[in-house]
């Protein structure tokens, strides 16, 4: 048995990276109802955080000022705990990728059920149901808590050209979608293969922005676009259908873009 004091350093040595309260009860040697209270000193000392009911997870001694751990380390336990499939998307996995002027601020993450938002500790995690998650391509990444899950560059563009919101805004999304491109490299083949799971205006919108802003030529993801309907979409989703028509990407072309 261990002391609630020492708990958290504990695990941590051990490379424990959450506890259920069954877990820690067991642990503590205490029922089960008494673990809130034991564990209110350690918890109020930043030691641990519980990013739901019934998990338990330890803070290492350099992010116990924040009140709690990098997002990427209440990711994996969290979803575990609550069995989400996921990927860390938008601005997230862009950053991973090399792709993002500035750290973000909120980590979006693409879930197969519906999830809560939730604060722990300076983390923001803000979580969007997609019924395709387990389809879409991912790639891993270390944490000590475990690797978590990412988006790849192909997935995190048409994530973006489709959320223009979660992107900040289309300037914003068009620069960091050409940022991917130099940084991680995508593959046109790839994104073509990929339109099925998304709106005909993402494609579109990845496409012009692409050939607009950078030396790429997308003629696999052009054929898939020419393969959907011929009504025009909108470069801005917000913008009246106005401005010019790009017949290669049938996309009205209804707001200016300067890509940073």
């Amino acid at each position: 048995m261990v002391r609630a004091a020492q708990a958290a350093d504990w695990a941590m040595s051990r490379g424990i990276a959450s506890l259920t309260t069954v877990e820690l009860a067991g642990l503590l040697g205490v029922p089960v109802s008494q673990v809130p209270q034991r564990m209110s000193v350690p918890k109020k000392r930043g030691e641990w955080v519980t990013p739901a009911r019934g998990l338990w997870v330890p803070v290492s001694p350099e992010f116990r000022g924040w009140g709690g751990p990098p997002a990427t380390e209440s990711i994996v336990p969290l979803t575990r705990h609550l069995d989400v499939s996921y990927y860390v998307g938008w601005l997230a996995a862009a950053a991973v990728h090399g792709a993002a002027h500035h750290a973000p601020q909120v980590t979006h993450v693409a879930v197969s059920r519906l999830v809560r938002d939730r604060r722990v500790g300076r983390a923001d995690l803000r979580f969007h149901t997609r019924e395709h998650v387990d389809v879409l391509p991912g790639e891993e990444r270390m944490t000590r808590a475990g690797p978590y899950r990412i988006s790849t560059p192909e997935v995190t563009a048409l994530d973006l050209a489709s959320d223009i919101a979660l992107a900040g805004g289309l300037v914003n999304a068009a620069t960091v979608i050409v940022d991917l491109a130099d940084e991680a490299g995508l593959v046109d083949a790839t994104l073509a293969g990929l339109t099925c799971w998304y709106p005909h205006a993402a494609a579109r919108r990845v496409g012009w922005i692409m050939e607009t802003f950078s030396e790429y030529q997308l003629d696999s993801l052009a054929d898939q676009v020419a393969k959907g309907p011929a009504n025009p979409a909108r470069l801005h989703p917000s913008q009246p259908l106005t401005g010019k028509l790009d017949h290669r990407w049938r996309l009205r072309i209804n707001a200016e873009v300067e890509v940073e």
